[in-house]
């Protein structure tokens, strides 16, 4: 199987100053496509310490300069290899336009404040569903998980406040690269990477663009 992509050339003089500015022009072209049923989906790859991957789709439900954030289970097994080893890989699979964000960089927990004000805007489910789920973790058959929904939801009501679970909240990951990937004919592929450079500190920091060989 192989398709011939037919896209516009990117040009550096075209990008955007800051990659997050990027992002958000891409983003919302793909959103307003209409061609991805969930345009905010992306792969998330963590590593132990010892470099054994593991990757999985999670939903993006924020981001700004400061970077991209995601909500999960701490104890999950992407929380405990972040817990270890905070290196992450994001990658966004917007394959129906030809394109392609990856973001390498750093993870590191959002305040439990901004965990709670987010937690209050999902749906009574799925609030029921974060207690009810211990992620990852190996359980006897469906009818134990859905045993315990069913508690959970016998406990709290529909309309009733639902506590945030302590095991539960999310992660915002600072990126150090982003790289935008438009494919084109032959293969002929468009590859442009911003790196970041600075003092790592956050202060006068900035960003330069390379072209990859696709």
């Amino acid at each position: 199987m192989r398709e011939q992509y037919r896209s516009e050339v990117i040009a550096e003089d075209t990008l955007a100053a800051d990659p997050m500015q990027q992002f958000a022009r891409w983003f919302r072209q793909v959103a307003a496509g209409g061609l991805l049923y969930e345009p905010n989906a992306m792969v998330v790859s963590t590593a132990t310490p010892e470099g054994r991957p593991s990757s999985r789709t999670v939903l993006l439900k924020k981001y700004d300069e400061r970077g991209f954030v995601f909500f999960t289970n701490y104890e999950s097994r992407k929380g405990g290899e972040l817990a270890a080893n905070p290196r992450v890989s994001l990658l966004f699979p917007w394959h129906p336009m030809a394109r392609q964000v990856i973001v390498n960089g750093t993870a590191s927990r959002v305040a439990r404040e901004e965990t709670v004000a987010y937690f209050r805007t999902r749906p009574h489910g799925s609030q029921l569903g974060a207690w009810a789920s211990a992620q990852s973790r190996v359980i006897g058959s469906r009818a134990e998980l859905t045993a315990r929904y069913e508690e959970l939801a016998a406990r709290y009501p529909e309309g009733t406040h639902v506590p945030v679970p302590p095991h539960w909240g999310g992660f915002r990951v600072a990126p150090d690269t982003i790289e935008f990937w438009q494919g084109h004919e032959n293969r002929m592929h468009d590859r442009l990477r911003y790196v970041r450079e600075g003092n790592g500190n956050g202060e006068g920091h900035g960003w330069r663009v390379e072209r990859l060989c696709p």
